[in-house]
């Protein structure tokens, strides 16, 4: 909205100062300060409300230590969250922006399906919370509607340079404040392909998935993105679902990838770097540099009040939407097949509840007893059954996470 009303006030009146508004480090530097203080000057009275309505996290008796202590402390402290990331991005993001249009929608739509879920658990005094179908029909809806968004709009579309018969790039000469400059000559097109690591063309194309469809494969690709997305949408969300288990450990671990997105979202988003680092330009995706912005000075004003000993749970309110936010946000930039190594904590987490439900079950039925692969699952359980105090689990988390979030930098030029 201010980007709007100021980028006006710019070129109406000249109004000093207003020209700072078509800055993206402007904006978004000022979006990750407003989060910050949206969440520290407003997290403590969402608190007291949650507490007044007794909205408190319902513990089952896991034999963990200090974990009964947690016992009523409030959840719902995603809305802290959703609140500090939508005001920031809905000021200073350019709301016409197709990215940032999708980024909202999924904020909401999972913000929404997490909160239904925390709502049934309080308030309807049921464990189980939304049945798991309904869960994964929200997930799934969503990446079926990002999914088609992308393919089929059209303002969704990598720019890529002109070549000649001989593969090498076009260029032309134009004038420039008096002086003849080189430049490549360049093409939007609308495209299925994605930044892949570790390769030395750096590029994989849905479409080669279809190679048995032969001349349809390109006009089919849409069938290989859209179900992608769903995988990924789900995948994602639920692993950060399952990583919220102690305090401070998904918000910290998610502000590490976010930060990353910002950068990759930064460097794809500029045509100079993305072509020194032979990385797909994707035009007006700087703008999501804004929305990660905001969405990072959530997490780490939410940290203030989640931190150990947690003042506030953030529930599958936060959970979910951070989740499918992250997952969103790197298929928006073509970066999604970096999610192993980036997401490398939510993967684990997920990879040990099935690996324990799994073997589990085998087990079972092999021998008559269910036998387990770790002490409890998720992961973060096993080591508190191990007597790891939960902050060095936590900190050593972030530490993983930190470290996942460099390699996954790092693979923009490593092929």
């Amino acid at each position: 909205m201010l980007y709007y009303l100021f980028t006006y006030l710019h070129e109406a009146y000249d109004l000093p100062g207003a020209g700072l508004f078509q800055y993206l480090s402007f904006r978004s530097a000022m979006a990750i300060i407003t989060s910050l203080l949206i969440s520290a000057l407003f997290g403590k009275k969402i608190i007291r409300i949650l507490q007044k309505a007794q909205i408190g996290e319902s513990i089952r008796d896991l034999g963990l230590e200090g974990q009964m202590q947690k016992k009523g402390t409030p959840t719902m402290g995603g809305l802290i969250i959703l609140g500090s990331i939508l005001i920031p991005a809905l000021l200073f993001g350019e709301l016409l922006n197709i990215y940032i249009i999708l980024m909202l929608v999924t904020t909401i739509w999972l913000g929404l399906v997490g909160f239904a879920d925390d709502y049934i658990k309080v308030f309807k005094k049921n464990k189980k919370g939304l049945e798991g179908k309904l869960k994964i029909l929200g997930q799934v809806m969503l990446g079926l509607f990002v999914g088609a968004v992308i393919y089929f709009h059209p303002d969704i579309v990598i720019r890529e340079k002109v070549l000649d018969e001989n593969s090498q790039p076009i260029k032309k000469v134009v004038v420039e404040e008096g002086e003849f400059k080189e430049i490549f000559i360049t093409r939007d097109i609308k495209s299925t392909k994605v930044n892949i690591p570790f390769f030395k063309n750096n590029e994989f194309d849905y479409s080669k998935l279809l190679w048995f469809m032969d001349s349809k494969a390109k006009d089919r690709a849409w069938i290989v993105v859209i179900f992608a997305v769903i995988i990924i949408v789900t995948a994602v969300s639920n692993g950060a679902n399952m990583t919220d288990g102690l305090d401070g450990l998904a918000a910290g671990t998610s502000a590490s990838m976010g930060i990353t997105l910002g950068v990759l979202a930064y460097l794809s988003g500029n045509f100079i770097f993305a072509d020194y680092l032979s990385i797909m330009y994707i035009p007006h995706t700087g703008e999501l540099v804004v929305f990660m912005s905001a969405v990072i000075g959530a997490l780490i004003g939410f940290l203030w009040y989640n931190s150990y000993p947690a003042q506030v749970f953030m529930g599958d309110t936060g959970s979910l939407s951070i989740g499918g936010i992250i997952a969103v946000y790197s298929v928006l930039i073509r970066k999604e097949l970096l999610i192993p190594i980036l997401c490398g904590i939510f993967l684990v987490e997920s990879l040990s509840v099935m690996m324990q439900v799994g073997y589990f079950k085998y087990t079972k039925r092999k021998f008559g007893e269910g036998r387990r692969i770790f002490k409890m699952a998720p992961l973060h359980h096993h080591y508190q059954v191990k007597g790891y105090p939960e902050p060095k689990i936590v900190t050593r988390f972030w530490i993983i996470g930190i470290l996942l979030a460099v390699v996954t930098i790092v693979t923009l030029k490593i092929r």
